[in-house]
């Protein structure tokens, strides 16, 4: 599969974390957060999208706010990094593209992350976000959760808890390269491991390890949003790419939700690799998948 050059720019970062890694098995979090938030580097920076500090719900956060959008709606947006990594700030590019592209406001959380903060911290903090949202007068429907990787599984499972709490449900959720399979089942770790730049087996169980600690079991079905029921839940959109070793948590989750009547859309983008939205802005493929999102969206 033929990929752009742009695209490219995306498996080389993700392949020099890995050859770091690799060198310097005994790097700290620190150390492993302040490279991670190069993460930032292969989105544009949108045009037209300013940014503003803020907490909500008492959660640090950044509002990306596209010159024109609605701001009658938001994305609760939950930046990845194995719920360890990754911030609001190494996010910001690329949630505000989503949210530029769709017309509306995002708010991209930095929430508290393992291993200081364990499960549920994290669920805990989306959902105290998003019931700040509705105190500001949001009302559900125009409330989108985004997410991508880790924070993928975050946009997913906070929707499930909000369901458990009684609380009205968003209009939307979307995930880019879910990963919501504590258990490592999925077939392409094995048949994907090749091809993946970044997300192998060995840093999923590590980041599983920190996630979960030292109580909760792996199939807890809110840190594994695959052991849930998905009936009556909102419209959602799930992409990966074609190269990435999570594919299989996309499918599945597609599958099933699918099967329980859910309006879903799975979108595999062949050759890209693990969030390859990061490229939002740089390369084709990114562009092409955040206008058929907002196509998505605009549907509803």
């Amino acid at each position: 599969m033929e990929i752009s050059r742009e695209a490219d720019t995306l498996r080389a970062l993700y392949q020099n974390w890995t050859d770091q890694m690799v060198e310097n098995p005994d790097l700290t979090i620190a150390n492993l957060r302040s490279m991670f938030d190069e993460w930032g580097q292969p989105a544009q920076e949108p045009e037209n999208v300013s940014y503003k500090s803020d907490h909500v719900g008492g959660v640090e956060a950044i509002w990306a706010l596209p010159a024109g959008a609605d701001t009658s709606r938001v994305i609760v947006y939950t930046h990845g990094g194995g719920f360890a990594v990754g911030s609001a700030d190494s996010h910001r590019k690329m949630a505000g593209h989503l949210a530029k592209v769709l017309g509306v406001t995002s708010v991209i959380l930095h929430y508290r992350r393992a291993p200081e903060h364990p499960f549920p911290a994290q669920i805990e903090d989306a959902v105290a976000a998003y019931k700040a949202l509705l105190d500001k007068g949001f009302k559900a429907r125009n409330i989108l959760t985004a997410g991508d990787s880790a924070g993928g599984n975050l946009a997913i499972a906070s929707v499930l808890k909000l369901r458990e709490l009684g609380l009205p449900l968003p209009g939307a959720v979307i995930a880019y390269s879910p990963w919501l399979d504590m258990a490592m089942r999925g077939e392409t770790l094995e048949t994907n491991a090749e091809t993946d730049a970044l997300v192998g087996k060995p840093i999923l169980e590590a980041m599983a390890g920190m996630f979960l600690g030292e109580g909760t079991d792996p199939l807890n079905p809110l840190a594994n949003p695959l052991e849930n029921d998905f009936t009556g839940y909102p419209p959602l959109y799930i992409n990966a790419g074609g190269a990435e070793t999570l594919k299989s948590d996309a499918e599945r989750l597609h599958e099933k939700a699918k099967a329980q009547g859910v309006n879903v859309t799975l979108s595999i983008v062949e050759g890209m690799q693990h969030v390859f939205p990061a490229l939002s802005g740089r390369a084709p493929e990114a562009n092409e998948e955040l206008g058929r999102i907002a196509a998505w969206y605009r549907a509803l």
